[in-house]
């Protein structure tokens, strides 16, 4: 195939080929993009569970080291892989926005070292469900899935509010400083995202952020007292803050955990429409999602929430049309590298709560926006609208009135405190028993799929050979 041979006579590869290198003077600037695009989202949820926690300025350095070095250790995973393992594909890896809605309050409650454990686990069930990911499929059609991901959307809106507010417990929570330096951020993002172009489009978040930041300073929300103390250059230490099993957690942890892994099959499909024009091949499929589940056993080591794909860096891939793993391979070392600073890591710990809220207000809604999306994609007729209701009624209802079940739920009240395992095991249940359940049509492989899964074989005789 032409994506897949190198171009007579000149070395290269077609940018739609995986294993292509553009020249260094492109690759390293597209792989400083994809971590502009993706930098914010990666390093929220570890800011939310040190706020979570009551963590010293220590602990949340930690804690972002722990999410830069993850994600660039998952992304390496990813793209270079280990055996069958990793999709050699351009797929940036990033703490999981959706575990927020049950790492928090989990932390919160149980401890930082009961989440770790969840992970931990979390990461076995995902490796074991990634072996044969496609006999549980059916049990995550787009309604049940779109119904999760909305309930785990609305669940993470108040805690967005309250860090615009300016972090509960805070001096000045609610003031009209807290909430006018939040609402630049927001529409800085919005209109970024609207109206840019090329990375300012890609990176909005990131650049709203930046200049909030900024802002924040004569605003005297900014305090960086304690960031000298930090050394220049330290390894995030493994098992900082313990370890313990509790099966609350992790079972609140496993139930997003799968709900991810099934929503990153399409993500691995969407690279390679988006940056090769094809669909990605079983290889590309099974590699990937092992790489997902195995890349999360690093969070419950160094102190990360588990790592999924991250569609915005897919839209890059889609938009430069530069298909190369090694331009994402590039990114994941200067995340690995940015890991290693824990000065640097200390002035991102310290971005104030307004600030932040701004910029995941955005995010936490684009998250309800993504579950509605796939809620439409095959349409919501009354049987589907009952899965919905009954589903975003007891889980949020649940979640929104803790004391109503505090009588019965005794110690298992964290696995209902978030509404997302009641939202799932209601969601799964209806859509088996309630009568006119779809059934999907069988899969037709692509023509030009044995064509692509031969030139994945070539390449990796090639790589071996090397």
């Amino acid at each position: 195939m032409a994506t897949t041979k190198a171009t007579k006579g000149t070395g290269r590869r077609d940018p739609g080929d995986p294993d292509a290198m553009p020249p260094w003077g492109v690759a390293v600037p597209l792989g400083l993009q994809h971590v502009l695009a993706m930098f914010t989202s990666n390093l929220t949820p570890a800011i939310l569970l040190a706020g979570g926690i009551g963590a010293t300025t220590g602990e949340a350095v930690l804690l972002v080291q722990a999410a830069l070095l993850c994600a660039g250790l998952a992304t390496l995973l990813q793209t270079i892989g280990i055996g069958p393992v990793g999709s050699r594909l351009p797929l940036m890896m990033g703490s999981g926005f959706a575990f927020i809605a049950v790492a928090v309050p989990l932390a919160a409650e149980r401890g930082l070292d009961a989440v770790l454990g969840g992970v931990l686990v979390t990461a076995l069930v995902q490796v074991a469900i990634g072996l044969g990911i496609h006999k549980i499929a059916f049990l995550f059609p787009p309604v049940v899935t779109g119904t999760i991901i909305l309930v785990i959307g609305l669940g993470l809106l108040p805690s967005g509010i309250n860090l615009a507010a300016g972090g509960v417990g805070r001096e000045g929570f609610g003031s009209w400083t807290n909430f006018g330096v939040a609402g630049l951020v927001l529409v800085l993002t919005v209109v970024l995202n609207q109206f840019a172009r090329g990375l300012a489009k890609a990176a909005s978040v990131l650049i709203a952020v930046v200049v909030g930041y900024l802002v924040a300073i004569p605003a005297g929300l900014l305090d960086l007292s304690g960031v000298g103390d930090r050394p220049v250059l330290a390894f995030p230490s493994p098992f900082a803050f313990g370890v313990s099993f509790e099966v609350v957690a992790i079972a609140s942890m496993a139930i997003v955990g799968v709900v991810n892994m099934v929503d990153s099959v399409g993500t691995v499909h969407a690279v390679t429409e988006g940056g090769a024009g094809r669909p990605a091949t079983r290889r590309e499929l099974r590699g990937g999602i092992l790489a997902e589940g195995g890349s999360a056993v690093l969070g419950g080591v160094f102190g990360a929430l588990p790592t999924t794909m991250f569609s915005q860096n897919i839209g890059l891939v889609a938009l430069t049309k530069q298909m190369s793993r090694h331009v994402v391979t590039i990114g994941a070392c200067v995340l690995v590298g940015l890991a290693l600073l824990p000065q640097l890591a200390a002035v991102l710990a310290a971005v104030p709560p307004a600030v932040l809220g701004g910029g995941v207000l955005v995010l936490f809604g684009m998250v309800c926006a993504i579950g509605i999306e796939l809620l439409s994609k095959d349409g919501l007729d009354t049987r589907a609208l009952l899965i919905v209701a009954m589903s975003v009624a007891l889980g949020r209802g649940i979640a929104a009135a803790p004391d109503a079940i505090a009588g019965i739920a005794g110690e298992w009240g964290a696995l209902f405190s978030s509404g997302i395992v009641v939202s799932a095991v209601v969601a799964i249940v209806l859509n088996l028993v309630l009568p006119g359940r779809p059934v999907p049509a069988p899969e037709v492989p692509s023509p030009a799929e044995p064509f692509v899964e031969a030139a994945v074989e070539e390449r990796a005789e090639e790589r071996t050979e090397r």
